[in-house]
């Protein structure tokens, strides 16, 4: 099972992606601008877009990657997420006002886009990989994905600040193999991180403890400006994991460490 990390940051700038991870060669995680990092044809390729809540930072890809591959797509690319995040989709962004409702086009009964919701607790089987929405604590209605196939599985946190759902999922299955979860925020930053709904490195290693599986832990979705102190704290702070900072293209093979 291979993943790789095509945008993982907290913000833009020179070298700095937002959130979307490739799953194999036709499904997305998120579809921040990370989705950028794909060539055309290989975008061409992708038929499933699972999405962890409505925030820019993790759907801005996704109206300009439906555009980029009009021409290109003989069946709907299918965008799964809860009830809420497709309906900010198409009230919001896909709205004929900021972007074009390709849910409509080239007609409605033969459209690029097509959306199939899910609620937490829901698994889902696509291309031989198991997806179960897990619900997570942020300002809007979001989720992570615990991924399986093969006896293997890893697990996107999406959004989160501290919960107990998340925990509660993994702990009730037999392994884990790779945890990419989100630490936003320095310490520095505690209240903003309570507010926002964020992890920062002292709520993430409080939260780790009720984790039974010991899998390699990626640390994602760190904000510019206070990268370093974030990484450096959840390295003082997190303890009996082997810790990994998410890198742009890093690629994993699921129970394998990551390539450089």
């Amino acid at each position: 099972m291979q993943l790789k990390i095509l945008g993982c940051s907290g913000g833009i700038s020179a070298g700095r992606r937002t959130t979307c991870y490739g799953i194999g060669d036709d499904i997305l995680l998120d579809c921040g601008t990370g989705v950028g990092a794909l060539e055309r044809d290989d975008m061409c390729h992708i038929r499933h877009v699972f999405l962890t809540h409505s925030h820019v930072d993790h759907v801005l890809g996704l109206p300009l990657l439906l555009d980029t591959v009009f021409d290109c797509v003989t069946k709907p690319l299918i965008v799964h997420g809860q009830p809420e995040t497709i309906t900010a989709l198409k009230e919001h962004i896909l709205n004929w006002t900021i972007w074009p409702d390709f849910a409509e086009l080239p007609n409605p009964h033969n459209p690029v886009l097509a959306y199939e919701t899910m609620q937490p607790g829901d698994t889902v089987e696509v291309e031989g990989y198991a997806f179960t929405m897990v619900r997570v604590s942020h300002v809007v209605p979001t989720v992570a994905y615990i991924v399986e196939r093969d006896g293997r599985s890893f697990c996107f946190s999406g959004d989160t600040g501290p919960n107990d759902t998340l925990w509660a999922a993994l702990n009730a299955r037999d392994s884990l193999d790779l945890l990419l979860i989100e630490c936003a925020f320095p310490n520095s930053h505690a209240e903003l991180c309570r507010l926002a709904k964020h992890y920062c490195p002292a709520t993430l290693a409080e939260d780790l403890e009720k984790l039974r599986h010991r899998p390699t832990v990626v640390i994602t979705h760190l904000k510019p400006g206070g990268e370093e102190t974030t990484w450096r704290e959840c390295q003082e702070e997190i303890r009996g994991f082997e810790l990994v900072r998410a890198k742009n293209d890093q690629v994993y093979e699921i129970g394998v460490p990551a390539t450089p």
